[in-house]
């Protein structure tokens, strides 16, 4: 069973830095999409960034393009969110999301919550100013 671990939230104050990790296990296919989401209270969950396991694609949103960073450590099964000049509209829960049965340009084309089956429990951001 695939399960997902996500790691690294906190609370900063803006203009700060955080790195979030996610951890895969329990699957077999080494070739998937995982992405980050986050979900600020009374909004719905957004698309923060992208990345193709087994490739070297990324992805990351305009509203974050050039703060957050995402990499993967394949060692590790890991995916990380390198998020730097946090700005106190990042406050949110961030989720990791994976999925097998996923096309890279189905993802990129409109990155949204449907298009994942397996989803961690999330790690809570807070960017005070």
């Amino acid at each position: 069973q695939v399960q997902l671990v996500e790691s690294g939230g906190g609370s900063v104050q803006a203009g700060g830095s955080l790195r979030l990790s996610c951890t895969a296990s329990g699957y077999t296919d080494n070739v998937y999409i995982m992405a980050w989401f986050r979900q600020a209270p009374g909004k719905e969950r957004e698309a923060v960034a992208a990345i193709y396991i087994g490739g070297h694609s990324t992805y990351v949103v305009d509203s974050v393009k050039g703060r957050f960073t995402i990499s993967q450590d394949n060692a590790k099964n890991t995916v990380h969110l390198e998020m730097n000049s946090l700005k106190p509209e990042d406050t949110a829960m961030y989720y990791c999301a994976a999925e097998w049965l996923l096309t890279w340009g189905t993802a990129v084309a409109g990155l949204r919550p449907g298009l994942f089956g397996y989803w961690g429990q999330g790690t809570q951001v807070t960017v005070s100013s």
